[in-house]
């Protein structure tokens, strides 16, 4: 398909194309975009070095090979590694408070429905110069307050066509998911799913003085088909390359595991760098945050000893004597380290007797499996990574870290923890595994996969009119090909990691993250943030190292545009554009929640973006007609696939119990005897379902 730079100093060479163009799309679909318009579209909305005249070819996406790294030297039995995969993902065990898994925030669609405390007031912000500047103050309500389909969308309009009417309400409040209550981590109690931990005080987080859960900073995404991301998260922290760590790829060079070549030789110190692997950069994260699932200061290996700890005979003495009535007092860390014990797979869920990944490892009373954490480990991963007579030392005090023979070393040193190989090399073990079970989470069965193999009668004449329109009035440049996103491998293999928009200036960005203005940009900085790493933080933005003459440092590659001395940059407020795959079922929408429908969205994206400010429309003011509106979110509605809605294989799953707000309301709480609200009792089942899946579809956010 050919191709035209679409710089300034081009539109003159393609305005009769444009001509040509708006012509055929005025007649078709009888609105009144224009020429300049077009023009627009070409030069706004590509952001990319070589966006085309001609939209972007659709394919289904079972022609998209599904990427990630050579696993070699890591896993020997990949379906294993699914089925180590799928468990971690759906145990509520893996949180500290034992109630909250990956699952919790993910269990609908990918994404998560629940509409009672789900409300973070805007703690990204920023001020002028980049500092931290948080907004503490709920616009709606306060913690645990219920949204209503009335407070939707959060910037309100007197007329939803023009950005410069009235505004009727603007809420910078974020729509996202609830986690755990604020705490501190002290230690793994043996034996029991839940961390030791202190609970703490939270200034923002309360009613009343009462804790509440702490709520994530921004709108949750879907996990299905995440895997096609070259970057995860909103603002793409999670890297391309995966150090077995934490998310931050190669921008942390201490990341470190350790390797033993045999089992009776020291382990080595050892880099991993797996390229393609961002949904395990993404899966590290969570377990550690202090908002989503984690007491603050637990390390991955504080989880894996929780999950694949055994007692030690010196532990069990030691645990006897502490039963004396003289007892023996022991520093905490060493009986973290000698009495954990080895937790049993979903113990507190049910598991469908025909789940197709863990129907197999089932147990007769239905609830976890017939298999450990660590049986699954050593049949999923090759042994080097986890089969060692020798454990790692870790120095509290300065971090220093190394091999000590058959757990020896400063026993009763309270400032030295160890952990077995396979504690220490936990975060390889949670990272790759879910990995490869969200690579199996791919909905390429969705009317628009049938339509575009050639069953012409898949989409409705109004939804080829959607399609029509979506193609040619650039939507489809940010939320391109088959994955309908931009920011995909497949995209930044072909564009490169850094693209010039074609709007003035020609400035740099990072491949498949746009500025649109949903919000004012020191609201979230998004990929203009830091990743908070020490002793050098360093922007997110990939075309700012490279204009920082950084690019190389990190990611040990030239980048593919070196920036000239008068190259602008463009990166604070920019957000990956996400898949649309399923957006029917995903809802509230945008990086902030702040629309609840396909149809706001489709108001927003008509009068040109930019609520941000009323004054620069952030793409086109295409003006569509409530037909055209209709027609578009009908296409948009044949990107599901009816497997998800009805989470059939690969999209089933054991049973979870979500936590879902306190009982009351945002003014009066109820104390559970220790500062924090009650959970709502019972928590919110999800039922297991097997590979044939419900009957009926669970209902979507606010239906």
């Amino acid at each position: 398909m050919a191709k035209i730079q679409l710089t300034l100093t081009f539109v003159a060479a393609v305005v009769g194309r444009l001509r040509d163009l708006a012509s055929r799309f005025s007649r078709r679909m009888k609105t009144s975009v224009t020429i300049a318009a077009f023009v627009a579209i070409a030069v706004l909305a590509g952001h990319t070095v070589s966006a085309q005249i001609t939209p972007p070819s659709l394919t289904s996406l079972d022609t998209v090979p599904i990427p990630g790294p050579d696993y070699t030297g890591y896993i020997k039995d990949k379906n294993k590694a699914i089925a180590l995969g799928k468990a971690l993902f759906w145990d509520m065990q893996v949180g500290s408070d034992g109630r909250t898994s990956c699952a919790t925030c993910h269990f609908h669609a990918g994404a998560d429905n629940r509409v009672k405390n789900q409300i973070n007031p805007d703690i990204l912000r920023v001020d002028a110069s980049g500092n931290p500047n948080p907004d503490n103050t709920f616009r709606f309500g306060g913690p645990n307050y219920t949204l209503k389909a009335t407070d939707f969308p959060f910037h309100k309009l007197a007329n939803v066509n023009d950005r410069k009417s009235t505004v009727i309400s603007d809420i910078n409040d974020v729509e996202s998911s609830q986690g755990v209550f604020n705490s501190s981590f002290n230690s793994v109690t043996p034996g029991n799913p839940k961390d030791n931990v202190t609970q703490l005080d939270d200034a923002t987080f309360n009613v009343g003085g009462i804790e509440t859960r702490r709520v994530e900073p921004r709108n949750t995404p879907t996990i299905i088909n995440a895997v096609y991301n070259f970057r995860n998260f909103w603002d793409g922290r999670a890297q391309n390359s995966f150090n077995g760590v934490n998310p931050f790829g190669l921008r942390d060079p201490n990341a470190k595991l350790y390797k033993a070549a045999t089992s009776v030789t020291p382990p080595q110190k050892v880099s991993v760098k797996l390229k393609n692997s961002s949904l395990a950069s993404q899966a590290v994260g969570p377990p550690l945050s202090s908002f989503e699932m984690s007491a603050d200061g637990r390390t991955f290996q504080d989880v894996g000893k929780k999950a694949v700890g055994t007692p030690s005979l010196l532990g069990n003495i030691i645990n006897l004597l502490k039963t004396l009535p003289t007892g023996l007092k022991l520093p905490r860390d060493l009986g973290q380290k000698l009495l954990s014990s080895n937790l049993k797979p979903l113990a507190q869920q049910k598991v469908a007797i025909d789940d197709s990944v863990l129907g197999i490892y089932k147990t007769p009373d239905g609830k976890g499996l017939n298999q450990t954490y660590k049986q699954l480990i050593e049949a999923a991963f090759q042994p080097e990574w986890w089969n060692s007579t020798w454990s790692i030392q870790v120095d509290k005090n300065d971090g220093s870290r190394e091999p000590v023979l058959l757990g020896l070393g400063s026993i009763l040193d309270p400032d030295k923890k160890k952990y077995t190989l396979m504690e220490y090399n936990f975060s390889l073990f949670f990272g790759l595994a879910i990995q490869l079970y969200e690579s199996t989470l791919v909905s390429d069965n969705a009317p628009i996969d049938q339509f575009l193999e050639g069953n012409t009668s898949a989409l409705t004449a109004q939804q080829q009119n959607g399609l029509t329109l979506f193609q040619n009035s650039a939507c489809i440049f940010c939320h391109a090909g088959a994955e309908f996103t931009a920011a995909s491998v497949r995209n930044v293999e072909k564009s490169g990691r850094i693209t010039r928009s074609p709007a003035p200036g020609n400035p740099l960005e990072d491949t498949g993250w746009f500025k649109i203005g949903v919000r004012p940009e020191l609201e979230d900085p998004g990929v203009g943030a830091k990743d908070g790493l020490q002793p050098v933080s360093r922007s997110l933005s990939e075309a700012r190292l490279a204009q920082q003459g950084k690019f190389q440092e990190v990611f040990g590659e030239a980048p593919n545009i070196i920036p000239s001395p008068n190259d602008v940059v463009e990166d604070e407020g920019l957000f990956k554009a996400p898949g649309l795959r399923n957006v029917e079922l995903t809802a509230p929408y945008m990086h902030n929640g702040g629309m609840l429908t396909l149809r706001q969205v489709v108001d927003f994206y008509s009068r040109g973006a930019g609520d941000d400010n009323p004054n620069i429309p952030r793409l086109p003011v295409l003006n569509l007609s409530d037909q055209n509106k209709n027609d578009l979110v009908a296409f948009l509605k044949a990107l599901t696939d009816e497997r998800v809605r009805y989470e059939k294989a690969p999209f089933d799953h054991p049973q979870l119990f979500v936590p879902n707000g306190h009982p009351g309301n945002e003014t009066s709480v109820t104390n559970d005897g220790t500062g924090k609200a009650t959970d709502v009792n019972p928590l919110l089942e999800i039922p297991a379902i097997g590979r044939n899946g419900r009957s009926s579809p669970s209902p979507n956010f606010l239906e």
